[in-house]
């Protein structure tokens, strides 16, 4: 067996199982009705009658719910844990499930202090009677709060936990991949596990189809089902009034596992991606891979970032409050993973409906960062680029003009498409003069439409964009990708980087040696071509 040379080698002909799944996630179990003060004024004087409302009528609901807990220890026969400060409470989870049958149940409970939005009682003080009232403010508390791990029939391993003060927000933390691995072992369908990802199975097409099923409603039969089994702080007659805790998504992970064939050509493969594409968290390559606008306004972080555990790399790139990781995973297989921590990084809510709109994003982003890890490591035949970029073309009889290589409105446009490529709806002339005139440190409003449109045709005839049909907008070709990476790091690293070691006062002897070489093989071309003097 040959010892793969490139990334694209390895992608095509050394993953032995390939599979998307969602990862980790993590829910937020909350009231829509008591997320503001007089949602709590509405629950005690509305629904339950009270003539004033004040926090001391929560003490009572908390005590019993505390109380509920304590109860449900000691009928299921479970353990309290103490977690310490800064104690892993995975770690302590890994050593209950070690010893577990895998059954459904209730592992452990855990008890710790965390800082919660709880609702206090503030007086006030009327200013025309001068008497003083109660009022209800949003503030925040060290609150005790209630860890149940345990593992379900459908997903596994999983814990959920509340808080233990108004209104006793519940966060719950779940494992696609553990929900898959359920359903295949149900379905019959022959893997080899691993910790959370899959290292080989009999029917790859099936095992994506049962990946591709979790959604919603799966979800939220879980949370409703151990909501029934759990202590709940709300009574049957709250729910029925429409307390009931409704789910947002707090984090999500979107994974894509691409086994190898044997560990040196997973090496391979992160040795040529770290040295190509440590600009990955550049705005441009940010923007690639999210398929969203960066501009200078927008907030947040775009980097990359190359981490070593012991002699295993791993690389991050960073979006606003989402982040990609790559890494190699237990020696076996190529971990791409989306972790989207804010929705709305994406214009897409946080209730967990929107998970299918959240697919959409996070799956194509790992699979838009391979796409740039193969193009950038395993460029096109540079000849043929040159020529239908770089020269005058004829089409239907209509001369159209060069993007000139060595030009700077050439290079802004090319590295202004790698922006433009895949954004959800294409990109229009305005979204192509916001991108290119901080390019060339111009104002946009100096960049006229009739240059626009000028820059536009060029592009569309070179083969660089197409017009989406009835539409001003238009897409990036698979070909305008290619040639706009391939020939703005050629004039990055060359042109710029290499002609200013060249000319500087004391080039490095190994580009000394090169360019005394290439001015040889000229010359012996030359002499072979009889154009030599």
């Amino acid at each position: 067996m040959t010892v793969a040379r490139s990334v694209a080698e390895v992608l095509d002909e050394h993953v032995t199982l390939e599979v998307e799944c969602i990862d980790r996630m993590y829910l937020n179990l909350y009231q829509p009705k008591l997320v503001y003060p007089g949602g709590v004024v509405g629950f005690f004087k509305c629904h339950r009658g009270m003539p004033f409302v004040s926090s001391a009528l929560m003490d009572p609901i908390s005590k019993g719910f505390v109380a509920a807990i304590h109860r449900f220890i000691g009928d299921e026969h479970v353990d309290l844990v103490h977690f310490a400060k800064g104690q892993r409470k995975d770690d302590v989870a890994h050593q209950y499930l070690a010893g577990h049958d895998g059954s459904e149940g209730i592992l452990f409970v855990g008890r710790g202090q965390e800082k919660s939005t709880v609702f206090r009682t503030e007086k006030r003080v009327n200013r025309d009677t001068g008497t003083a009232y109660p009022w209800i403010v949003t503030a925040t508390a060290m609150v005790n709060h209630f860890y149940f791990y345990g593992v379900d029939d459908d997903f596994g391993p999983f814990f959920i936990k509340f808080g233990t003060y108004f209104p006793y927000g519940a966060k719950v933390c779940i494992n696609g991949h553990h929900w898959a691995q359920r359903q295949a072992a149900n379905a019959g369908v022959e893997f080899e596990a691993l910790d959370n990802a899959f290292a080989a199975c009999t029917d790859t097409r099936r095992l994506q189809r049962i990946c591709d099923r979790l959604g919603p409603a799966h979800i939220e039969a879980f949370v409703r089902k151990w909501l029934r089994r759990l202590p709940h702080p709300f009574t049957l007659a709250d729910r029925r009034a429409g307390y009931r805790y409704d789910i947002s998504i707090l984090q999500a992970e979107f994974s894509l596992t691409q086994v190898i064939d044997r560990p040196l050509t997973g090496r391979v493969f992160f040795e040529a991606v770290i040295r190509d594409n440590l600009d990955a968290g550049r705005p441009d390559q940010v923007s690639l891979t999210f398929a969203r606008r960066v501009t200078r306004r927008t907030p947040g972080r775009f980097r990359t970032r190359i981490l070593t555990d012991g002699v295993i790399p791993s690389i991050h790139v960073d979006y606003k409050h989402s982040r990609i990781k790559q890494y190699f995973k237990e020696g076996v297989a190529l971990r791409t993973e989306t972790t989207i921590d804010d929705t709305r990084d994406f214009g897409i809510g946080r209730r967990l409906p929107n998970l299918p709109a959240l697919r959409a994003v996070g799956f194509p982003a790992n699979r838009r960062l391979l796409e740039v890890q193969r193009i950038s490591c395993d460029p096109i035949a540079g000849a043929d680029t040159y020529h239908r970029v770089c020269q005058p073309v004829t089409i239907d009889g209509q001369r159209v003009p060069a993007l000139r290589f060595d030009a700077p409105a050439t290079q802004a446009l090319l590295a202004a498409l790698v922006v433009c490529r895949l954004l959800p709806t294409g990109f229009a002339n305005r979204d192509l003069r916001g991108l290119l005139a901080p390019l060339l440190n111009v104002h946009p409003s100096t960049i006229t439409q009739g240059r626009m449109s000028y820059h536009l045709r060029r592009l569309r005839l070179h083969g660089l964009i197409e017009r989406i049909p009835h539409t001003h907008r238009y897409l990036v070709t698979d070909f305008g990708l290619t040639a706009a990476i391939f020939l703005t790091r050629a004039h990055a690293r060359f042109i710029g980087a290499g002609l200013a070691d060249l000319v500087g006062p004391d080039p490095p002897p190994p580009l000394r040696r090169a360019a005394i070489n290439l001015d040889n093989e000229l010359d012996r071309l030359a002499r072979r071509s009889g154009l030599a003097a």
